[in-house]
């Protein structure tokens, strides 16, 4: 016998078997790229090449037994997209060592650090339990948010690697360097969410009509001009058009998913398009940017880095020279800001899409986990994280085929670097909770009947069906 207030729920399948097919599917892409590559230059497989195999595969399939173990529930599809990305850009590094001699062995240290990564990873899923402790400290967030955001300031700091790349982004400690921006995108993007949770409505109703615009108050467009003072200072200061770029956007983006409102679009992209125009007509590295973007040949040495790698593109065409067949070691630096120009000049412009593929489909899944979610402060911290893949890639894939001003972010997952893998590793982490949260089955108050279901199928179900 049914009552009014029966409610529909949706049952998913685990699908973990299927998580396990595709990670295998991944892991099999980094391998072939190593085994490949020294079959094209010396004929023959490399010495080590099982040890090798054997810790990838350990590597992926100790990923999988995390997530299978503690989040059953969780999105099928992100974990292996993110194996399949790591996989080539470690197959990558690894070619581009053999470029050099003697090698720099920069893939071993990214192997390290990608093992570094997934134990953060695994860490992050068994002792996390629930994502929304991490809700209600927006502004304790922000404030270390910021903080490490401008660390690299302080000239006790200030890292080697600063003058080498011509941004003033790393800090050094203890000998090791890292840039604290790719842990405060997480810091930030929590600090968001939990400031947008709270104060949604309050941004979406509030403020007066002005010729049909709703304008937001006084008090509410603080946030927005802290962060633009804040993209401003990295900006002017740090030298660094992706990190202003990719923290302000963030921020917007994020306002726009919780207010529904064009308005903060067009407040916020027009207040950072003002400070780009002003800061480009006085600061000369924002300027020398753009000229490398509209006219490369016009300076032929500031632009070297610009100029070979489209050459390198050019000659790789559509179907790519072969993995070891082509020259990307001529680019400075193409294992971390180039190494996308490198997939294209080796493996061509069909497999650079496959790969943008490959990162659409794991922002898709986030964007899905986002819109499953049953609360607020998920649905917002799933489509913040999501925008951060999505951004970082267009602007350096864009930056790097001349479709934008080329920008200091790192490719996810592929490019050379630790501390912008390990972050990355953590944000999957808290990707996967999210989804696991929303998918698994909630305690029903009334008898239910349970119908499994295929990940992308839903169906109604009445919950006092079959009930006396």
């Amino acid at each position: 016998m049914s009552t009014p207030n029966s409610q529909p729920v949706v049952v998913y399948r685990q699908r973990r078997n299927a998580e396990l097919a595709l990670c295998l599917l991944a892991a099999a892409f980094g391998i072939g790229g190593y085994l490949i590559t020294h079959l094209n230059r010396e004929g023959a497989l490399p010495a080590n090449w099982i040890a090798v195999s054997v810790i990838w595969l350990a590597i992926c399939i100790g990923a999988h037994l995390a997530v299978r173990f503690k989040l059953p529930y969780a999105d099928p599809v992100i974990l292996p997209c993110v194996l399949a990305l790591n996989g080539l850009g470690l197959a990558m590094i690894h070619r581009l060592d053999l470029s050099f001699d003697p090698s720099p062995n920069a893939a071993t240290m990214q192997l390290i650090w990608t093992v570094i990564g997934v134990l953060l990873f695994a860490a992050v899923l068994i002792w996390l339990r629930d994502y929304r402790v991490l809700r209600g400290f927006s502004y304790i967030l922000f404030i270390v948010g910021m903080i490490l955001l401008l660390l690299p300031l302080l000239p006790f700091l200030a890292s080697p690697n600063n003058a080498a790349n011509g941004s003033q982004i790393w800090i050094q400690v203890a000998g090791y360097s890292f840039q604290p921006a790719e842990i405060a995108k997480i810091v930030l993007t929590l600090a968001f969410a939990s400031y947008l949770t709270e104060n949604r409505d309050l941004l979406q109703l509030a403020g007066r009509r002005v010729f049909g615009f709703q304008m937001p108050r006084m008090r509410d467009l603080i946030p927005v001009g802290v962060m633009w003072a804040a993209a401003v200072v990295v900006l002017i200061f740090q030298n660094d058009l992706g990190t202003s770029l990719l923290f302000f956007g963030l921020f917007v983006m994020m306002l726009y998913v919780a207010t529904s409102q064009i308005r903060w679009v067009v407040i916020g992209v027009s207040a950072f398009a003002v400070a780009a125009y002003v800061i480009g007509q006085l600061a000369p590295h924002v300027a020398t940017r753009v000229s490398s973007w509209l006219d490369p040949f016009s300076n032929y040495e500031a632009n070297y880095q610009v100029i070979t790698a489209q050459f390198g593109m050019a000659w790789g065409g559509l179907f790519g020279r072969g993995w070891g067949q082509g020259r990307p070691g001529l680019t400075p630096v193409a294992s971390s800001d180039f190494i996308s120009a490198a997939i294209y000049e080796e493996l061509g412009l069909v497999a650079l899409v496959a790969v943008i593929l490959i990162y659409l489909l794991m922002v898709a899944r986030g964007l899905r986990a986002a819109l499953t979610s049953t609360d607020i402060f998920g649905k917002l911290l799933a489509s913040g994280f999501s925008f951060v893949f999505a951004l970082q890639v267009f602007a350096i894939i864009g930056g790097v085929t001349r479709l934008l001003p080329l920008t200091g972010l790192t490719t996810p997952f592929m490019s050379q670097g630790g501390s912008s893998l390990v972050a990355n590793w953590l944000i999957v982490a808290i990707l996967l909770l999210i989804s696991h949260q929303a998918r698994r089955p909630q305690v029903p108050t009334a008898p239910a009947v349970v119908v499994d279901l295929a990940d992308d199928e839903t169906s109604l179900i009445n919950l006092n069906e079959g009930a006396a």
